[in-house]
């Protein structure tokens, strides 16, 4: 795997410290290199190499995977690692690609995969069996799972003191669903209220419409860096609820795709630029001056390590 996958790793290296989005001459380079094994013209990359440009759909408050800038840009770690993807595209079609962004929300994100609108999502998605019936998924980026955020007035410090409480959840999650079992399971009768986007489920809470606000821990920590005096007014509280791996979300039954991403994936590990991406965003200052301190978990480091040594027939 290391010895297949070392001129690919190479490319990356060359390309990712001078920018992503290369230009022709660097480009038509490393398409003589043969950096990465011969991939078929099929499903999404015809397209793509016909229409010269990949769709890429972005959150715009899903800190600090996939949200807006200032200036109204997409950045995160989430984007980063699509943008390595299109890179791994524009060799594989021989052609530099423009980038089209389409805006999505929780609700919106699986349609517009699965109609086309975009080709890959660059968000905070979890991989589930029940969503890989539909759309495929990038190998794990992130393992996450679902907490409660409250202000630090509240009495509330895990799920049992929300009975009959209000819940802000952002509809069409992993966590809505979480939620609702939970509810019945224990007979909590949560008062669960669906919000379009994580930044108004967020304000739920800020607000005091709702008690606490429920999603992944990593984004409720997003929220409170990113919310002036946020640590001396939010907690994230409770033990986690739910296990969610993340992966980037593209077509299914796209073979020659899926490939391309799975190689690309490997040969990010195995350089090591992952673990670099996840530093710039966890561990250093954020564009807003804040820092989430977040170390990555053992179990994304099991999963990197893995995915590095990964061996190919």
């Amino acid at each position: 795997m290391r010895a297949a996958l070392a001129p690919l790793q190479k490319a990356w290296q060359q390309a990712l410290r001078g920018g992503l989005l290369c230009t022709m001459l660097p480009l038509a380079a490393m398409a003589q290199s043969n950096a990465m094994a011969p991939v078929a013209l099929t499903g999404t990359l015809a397209q793509i190499h016909q229409k010269g440009e990949v769709a890429l759909a972005y959150r715009e408050s899903s800190v600090p995977f996939s949200y807006l800038d200032a200036r109204g840009k997409p950045i995160g770690y989430s984007i980063e690692l699509c943008k390595a993807i299109v890179h791994a595209m524009e060799v594989a079609v021989h052609k530099p690609l423009s980038i089209r962004w389409v805006p999505v929300t929780s609700a919106t994100r699986f349609a517009a995969i699965t109609s086309g609108q975009a080709d890959l999502e660059c968000g905070s998605t979890t991989s589930n069996k029940e969503r890989q019936q539909t759309v495929a998924f990038s190998p794990t980026f992130f393992v996450s799972g679902t907490k409660l955020l409250v202000k630090k007035s509240s009495a509330v410090r895990d799920y049992t003191a929300l009975a009959g409480k209000k819940v802000a959840v952002t509809s069409g999650t992993t966590n809505e669903k979480t939620l609702r079992e939970l509810s019945e399971r224990l007979q909590l009768n949560l008062q669960i209220t669906p919000m379009r986007d994580h930044a108004e489920s967020f304000a739920q809470v800020a607000s005091g419409a709702a008690e606490a606000f429920a999603t992944d821990d990593v984004l409720l920590y997003g929220f409170i860096a990113q919310t002036p005096a946020g640590r001396e007014q939010y907690a994230v509280v409770g033990d986690f609820l739910s296990y969610d791996p993340y992966g980037l979300m593209f077509r299914k039954d796209d073979p020659a795709l899926a490939k391309l991403v799975t190689e690309s994936f490997q040969a990010l590990a195995a350089d090591g630029e992952i673990e670099r991406q996840y530093r710039r965003w966890f561990l250093r200052k954020l564009p807003s001056g804040q820092t989430l301190n977040l170390p990555m978990s053992p179990q994304l480091q099991i999963i990197l390590e893995s995915l590095a040594a990964t061996q190919t027939e």
